[in-house]
């Protein structure tokens, strides 16, 4: 089964633009509690490289490029977002990290939960301990 779970966005739109409209438990599988949105990331720049015990998220590039690597403690996936239309859905106990990012990158995240430090595990080691022991 792969790690790797996009959702695809209706685009709305006419001669004025187009239009991509996001609602939790609709195309947003989850209630939206916080969003956030990285930009300015030097492309030789990597970010994320941790895991959540409960959090899900859905991250959008609403501008430009960036890759994505995902790890359930068995396997890695990698996947570049960089369609306006296409969600990558992360749900709790998935490593991920940011690669590549492009100049105009603008990442966007939806999140299922407020921050809380607790809920991160921010050492590989300590992620690969916690699956193992789940399964």
């Amino acid at each position: 089964m792969s790690l790797i779970k996009t959702i695809e966005f209706d685009v709305l739109g006419d001669e004025r633009g187009s239009l991509i409209s996001l609602e939790q438990n609709r195309n947003i599988p989850f209630d939206i509690k916080r969003v956030y949105y990285i930009f300015d990331s030097a492309e030789d720049i990597s970010r994320g490289f941790h895991a959540h015990k409960d959090l899900q998220q859905v991250a959008i590039c609403v501008k430009g490029s960036c890759r994505f690597i995902l790890d359930d403690g068995k396997s890695r996936e990698s996947i570049v977002l960089g369609a306006q239309n296409i969600g990558l859905y992360i749900d709790s106990n998935k490593w991920r990290e940011m690669h590549d990012f492009s100049e105009d990158c603008v990442l966007m995240v939806l999140a299922s939960e407020t921050y809380d430090e607790a809920d991160y595990i921010r050492d590989y080691d300590d992620f690969i301990k916690a699956v193992n022991h789940d399964s």
